[in-house]
């Protein structure tokens, strides 16, 4: 500062100071903070954000729509139950009483089970105008097949006839019903399993790309944070002549902890999505196709006794299903069963990826006891008596197929344990997330207020 002498009376000159360079710290401290908590604010908004999407998609696929599509993939299973049941009943003539009441009361289940199965269908078509009117189809057929199946057994009730093919005003009502069902009905109930399954899809194909480029933005975003953070620690030591301030320390360390966590939770996410999904909803839909195929082709033996005009019809129909279980490239059901009786794995079709393990191997044998036992059926009907076909029908085969069943009820349920386990575990991490994050972000502004709070007290 440069000091001028006056002479007295005149006016005294202006003082002129340099600016001092000071005042402008606190300015700067201040515009470092901003940055930082903006920075901050950016990290939990895509940690909030990566997190609320992640849940989003474990709700619609775990809790929400998957479980529902997989109860309209049973749809298919009640409706041809109970289209093999009423065939089962009409072959059993006035023989077989308990087997008889045995059918009818699990076509009455069936039945139950199909009307929940469409409650659910609808619950899940939502807005979809198109579903809707697909359930209310079915719906209505379903009405018409009971009551023509209703007719059939009343009139093979009053013929009284010998196990065996029915009388001919039997097998015309029963053929009506039949081909509702399996003409109409069913390829309806496997449509609605199919646009249902587009929900999951949907969902699926979108979180699996939008979690891992979420989890992208919050390791960006936390880096971005962290380094805030450490810029402002160099700046207040330097410009202050001290060492880092413990509070912006811990500020820092609680800050890479909260990214790290936050990263490792999305990425426990994103894995939770894809095992649910592929290891879980994938084959438990898999496995309840072809259970339900499975057994609309136990269904065609009987439908095979009953009516002799469409046998070879059955018996095709009955190839067609087996190849769409587990595929074996061949042109008839004699070479079918060779195949089967080989044992070679040498297949493809829905149960192929699906035979892997023990529990994968203990579904193939059993269905290869049931296709051995189907043979031995055949060749009875074509040699033997009408009532000793009926009986290795009613007997051996169908032992031979509870125990498929069995097996591939067994392989459905460790599946559905993968998926209920991957769903807990990706929303068990998101709760964790959820109860430390709250308490993370209050620690994390108290510790840079009081970081930065002292160095701005020191220019007042």
């Amino acid at each position: 500062m440069t000091m001028v002498q006056t002479p007295p009376g005149a006016l005294a000159p202006v003082t002129v100071s340099k600016p001092v360079r000071r005042r402008s710290v606190p300015g700067r401290i201040r515009v470092i903070s901003g940055v930082t908590v903006a920075s901050l604010a950016l990290l939990f908004v895509a940690l909030a954000v990566g997190s609320s999407t992640a849940r989003e998609g474990l709700r619609v696929i775990g809790r929400d729509a998957g479980p529902q599509v997989v109860a309209t993939a049973g749809l298919y299973l009640a409706l041809s139950d109970m289209d093999a049941q009423v065939a089962n009943v009409l072959v059993m003539g006035k023989e077989y009483a308990e087997q008889r009441r045995a059918a009818l009361a699990r076509y009455d289940a069936r039945r139950a089970e199909a009307g929940q199965a469409l409650l659910k269908a609808f619950e899940l078509s939502g807005d979809n105008a198109a579903e809707r009117t697909t359930v209310q189809s079915v719906l209505d057929g379903l009405g018409r097949y009971e009551r023509l199946a209703g007719q059939a057994l009343l009139l093979d009730q009053q013929a009284g006839h010998a196990p065996g093919a029915p009388p001919e005003n039997v097998v015309r009502t029963y053929r009506q019903a039949t081909d509702l069902m399996r003409q109409v009905l069913l390829p309806q109930a496997y449509n609605l399993t199919l646009e249902s399954g587009t929900i999951v899809r949907a969902t699926y194909d979108d979180k699996a790309v939008m979690v891992p480029l979420l989890r992208v933005a919050v390791v960006v975003a936390g880096l971005v944070a962290l380094g805030c953070l450490i810029w402002m620690q160099v700046f207040l030591a330097r410009r202050f002549r001290r060492v880092f301030g413990p509070a912006l320390v811990v500020a820092t360390v609680t800050t890479a902890v909260a990214l790290g966590f936050g990263v490792h939770v999305l990425g426990q996410d994103e894995q939770a999505l894809r095992t649910a999904k592929s290891a879980g909803f994938d084959s438990v839909l898999t496995l309840a196709k072809a259970r339900a195929i499975s057994n609309s082709m136990q269904g065609d033996q009987s439908r095979f006794l009953l009516d002799k005009e469409r046998a070879d019809t059955y018996e095709h129909t009955y190839l067609d299903k087996s190849l769409t279980v587990l595929y074996y490239d061949v042109g008839n059901l004699t070479g079918y069963h060779g195949e089967m009786r080989t044992g070679s794995k040498d297949f493809l079709g829905l149960l192929g990826p699906e035979l892997v393990g023990s529990q994968g191997a203990a579904v193939f044998d059993a269905y290869r006891a049931f296709q051995a036992q189907d043979n031995r059926f055949r060749t009875l009907a074509r040699h033997a008596t009408p009532s000793e076909a009926v009986e290795a029908r009613i007997g051996p085969v169908t032992a031979a197929f509870n125990a498929y069943d069995k097996a591939l009820v067994g392989l459905t349920e460790t599946h559905q344990k993968v998926f209920r386990q991957a769903i807990a575990a990706g929303e068990g991490a998101l709760d964790n997330l959820w109860r430390l994050l709250p308490y993370a972000i209050g620690a994390i502004g108290l510790l840079v207020i009081a970081g930065v709070w002292p160095r701005l007290k020191e220019y007042r």
